[in-house]
């Protein structure tokens, strides 16, 4: 399953929850502590989609949007669960 995610890197505590609704459309929004530097952030990006999922870091993977705050972003995993698991995050 693929999501678009927004990224907040350099937050005061790493989160997952909320939707951002940008030019794209709406997103997930993940705040992580990490900052953009070195491929921190998205490391710290798939690390909190893991545990909000309930998926090994294995399971998830960014497919685009590497360098920018806008992500698209695929969970394997059973894909009833994910969206229910997505629309509760959205709606924190």
């Amino acid at each position: 399953m693929k999501i678009a995610v927004r990224v907040r890197p350099g937050a005061k505590a790493d989160r997952v929850g909320g939707r951002w609704d940008g030019p794209r459309g709406g997103a997930l929004l993940v705040s992580v502590r990490a900052r953009a530097v070195d491929g921190r952030a998205n490391d710290a990006v798939v690390g909190s989609l893991a545990g909000a999922f309930e998926l090994r870091r294995s399971d998830v993977a960014i497919v685009s949007g590497h360098r920018g705050r806008d992500k698209v972003v695929e969970l394997d995993g059973d894909p009833e669960a994910l969206r229910t698991r997505l629309e509760l995050l959205l709606a924190s």
